[in-house]
């Protein structure tokens, strides 16, 4: 019972931190420090040279240059008019199912989502051309929101994917394999929208008016999509086929999408500008948050409470279901206070061994995690996605939010199917590492 409550205290010491509005790259590393003081009767010096240790040991691993290299990618992609193509790619194979151009939410945001790796970045390169182009169309509006909301955070499970990077970081897995994971789901969750999409069109058809089909339109529509085709191609054909590592394949995908940009005209001084210094603000954000992780998961490493709790939890003989819907319900309620990298980097150290001493393999949760984190994207008062929507719709966060629910379930729906056949995450890393 003690590990429970020392367990107790160090979440309760960081919501009080993060609570009090401290940064959360600061505030973990408060946390580390006073959890080795506090709980750990560790002297100030030693805390700090154990600490210093992990810091600079952290800072340089390899992995984290996949980070700024796949959010330039992504920050150059959304300064350029590859969302407008996208649109204009997927529109003459969306009207006649139906639901009609609705679908090129969902399928805009899968695409975009696999040169990406950020779910706020795919909801507004998609959405700053769907949502007038729906409005103006006369489609209903709360349903074009909700299936850019949901559809918006595929940019976290669909690969590549910067929460699966900083999860294969911290769980010491292979992130090309939680990268090969990811497809399957996401194309589930993906399915799993355009199917509501189409029920509720056949429902009511007043909700989508009916567009003419234009077989011409899907011939030129091919060379529209191409440049986003050609990326996906190049980035994950690189790592799939082995010949990259992620890092080496993110470094690929800049260069070739200053190439494309450059064949199109469209590259500038601005541009790289604009990109260069977004893309050092995220990943400063994002590193920093990680490295400090590193140090409260040493010091909880150096306390024994992963393990000693993990040993606890397993003596409590819980069915691997109750603790899936434990650690379910546990994420959820992170995920209305905070965003998914900040809950990944805090709670791995503690939950990721119970998960191991309870059979379930690190990748499939890896990914189970990151469906769970998606939901946070589109609950209030912390869904990045909402914000997003509503900066682009000038709706109320409320309505937004509401006209994302439905996408809410759709998503618990698909968690709930990956945790019935987990092979939908493992076939295909176990098939192509054969």
């Amino acid at each position: 019972m003690e590990i429970v409550l020392s367990a107790v205290g160090v979440i309760a010491l960081i919501l009080l931190v993060l609570g009090l509005g401290v940064w959360v790259f600061s505030g973990l590393a408060i946390v580390a420090l006073l959890s080795l003081i506090v709980i750990g009767d560790v002297s100030m010096d030693r805390a700090g040279a154990i600490l210093s240790r992990i810091l600079f040991r952290s800072a340089n691993s390899w992995e984290l240059s996949a980070i700024p290299l796949f959010i330039l990618m992504g920050e150059l992609i959304f300064r350029s008019d590859i969302s407008d193509r996208l649109f204009r790619g997927l529109e003459p194979w969306t009207k006649k199912i139906p639901g009609g151009i609705l679908h090129t939410n969902v399928f805009g945001c899968a695409l975009f989502a696999a040169v990406s790796g950020s779910s706020a970045a795919t909801t507004a390169t998609v959405g700053k051309i769907t949502t007038t182009e729906l409005k103006k169309r006369g489609y209903d509006r709360s349903l074009s929101i909700g299936s850019l909301a949901g559809a918006g955070s595929l940019g976290l499970l669909i690969p590549p994917s910067l929460v699966m990077i900083v999860y294969g970081i911290q769980s010491e897995v292979s992130i090309s394999k939680l990268f090969m994971a990811g497809v399957l789901p996401g194309i589930l969750i993906a399915a799993l929208y355009s199917g509501y999409i189409v029920i509720r069109a056949l429902l009511n058809p007043s909700l989508c008016p009916p567009e003419k089909s234009d077989t011409a339109g899907k011939l030129e529509s091919i060379f529209l999509l191409l440049p986003v085709i050609s990326l996906i191609v190049i980035v994950m054909g690189a790592i799939y086929s082995g010949i990259a590592t992620p890092s080496e394949a993110a470094a690929v995908g800049v260069f070739a999408t200053l190439v494309i940009l450059i064949k199109e005209r469209q590259l500038s001084f601005k541009m790289i500008q604009e990109a260069m210094i977004a893309t050092l603000l995220s990943s400063t954000m994002v590193c920093s948050i990680l490295v400090s992780a590193a140090l409260l998961s040493t010091a909880m490493g150096f306390l024994h409470l992963p393990s000693e709790l993990a040993s606890y939890i397993a003596s409590l003989d819980l069915s691997p279901s109750l603790l899936l819907l434990a650690l379910a319900v546990f994420y959820v309620i992170l995920g209305l206070f905070l965003d998914g990298i900040s809950i990944t980097v805090m709670s791995l150290p503690i939950t990721l061994p119970i998960v191991i001493l309870a059979g379930f393999d690190p990748i499939w949760f890896g990914i189970f995690l990151v469906i769970l984190i998606e939901l946070g994207q589109i609950t209030p008062p912390v869904g990045f996605n909402l914000f997003v929507l509503q900066g682009l719709t000038g709706e109320k966060i409320g309505q937004v939010a509401k006209s994302a629910f439905p996408f809410f379930i759709l998503m618990c729906v698909a968690a709930f199917i990956l945790c019935l056949f987990p092979e939908i995450a493992l076939w295909l890393p176990n098939a192509l590492s054969q």
